[in-house]
């Protein structure tokens, strides 16, 4: 009975936080419209193809044609309907970002604080590594790797999940080296608290805001580099419907179809604003410094 009561308040503080928080994100037009974009694509990838059909039927009658009723956004060289093949397309496209950026996080926090809480000899090493990698574009090294795992998702996954990798723990890393120094980690350890302890209910808490604005901003750069690599070979390949892929194929026939380009273009563009729009919402919230 004791325990509820201590952890009542605990919890009634950390609901009026949210609360706090969500008042503040709404007052700010960009941002909402950045959480609006993204929540459209959502509805889009998760419902979309169950109502737009297959993407790979083809309609020989139909091949090039503009948009009209029966095919509301036209269609390809092969008579299939551009609006199933975005529809179907964002799910790969939002799989891609999502994904790598969950297994850039997965690997790259956990490098990240051991290096800035332990440093010593571990910390120079995983840093001149990370120097290394970071000598290389993103797309560049994203390309690079495709190439040696292969063309699919997979592939796409794992290529830009590590080409994201540096920058999470080089962002862990240096919240790491901040938050050890402060008051409340030298008191646990006086009080003879483990490293795991620290780690785990000190550390990394306090590096969650940082790091959630990272994966806001490394989704959209994400789903950038998959259209890429679909662009050039390296990533999803057809028929399996991709922004990527449609813009390879839509390059043949610009003069003719225009909008076999715009279409999957503006998917990308609108997609990578919102996200964007929505990080730097988080950032101004998130940050205690822009706090009124």
């Amino acid at each position: 009975m004791a325990e509820a009561l201590a952890v009542a308040p605990v919890r009634a503080g950390k609901a009026e936080r949210r609360r706090r928080l969500w008042r503040r994100f709404r007052r700010r037009p960009m941002p909402m419209a950045g959480l609006v974009l993204v929540a459209a694509f959502l509805l889009l990838a998760l419902f979309g193809p169950l109502v737009t059909g297959d993407p790979s039927a083809q309609d020989y009658a139909a091949t090039l044609a503009p948009p009209s009723g029966a095919h509301p956004l036209g269609t390809d060289d092969l008579g299939r309907d551009a609006l199933a093949r975005i529809a179907h397309g964002a799910q790969v496209s939002l799989q891609a970002g999502v994904l790598s950026t969950v297994l850039a996080m997965a690997v790259g926090i956990p490098i990240g604080l051991v290096s800035g809480f332990y440093r010593r000899w571990l910390d120079p090493i995983v840093m001149r590594l990370v120097d290394v990698t970071l000598a290389f574009p993103f797309l560049v090294f994203a390309v690079g790797l495709a190439a040696i795992i292969g063309p699919s998702l997979k592939g796409v996954v794992l290529a830009l999940g590590f080409s994201q990798l540096p920058a999470v723990i080089r962002i862990t890393r240096g919240e790491v080296l901040a938050i050890r120094e402060m008051d409340y980690v030298a008191a646990a350890i006086a009080d003879g608290a483990g490293d795991r302890h620290i780690l785990l209910r000190y550390v990394l808490p306090n590096c969650a805001n940082p790091l959630i604005v990272q994966a806001t901003v490394a989704i959209p750069a994400a789903i950038i580099g998959e259209a890429t690599l679909s662009f050039l070979g390296l990533g999803v390949q057809p028929p399996t419907p991709s922004w990527g892929v449609m813009l390879t194929t839509a390059q043949q026939y610009l003069d003719v179809a225009p909008w076999l380009a715009i279409w999957p273009g503006l998917m990308i563009a609108l997609a990578t604003l919102g996200f964007n729009l929505l990080g730097d919402g988080l950032r101004d919230v998130l940050d205690p410094r822009s706090a009124r």
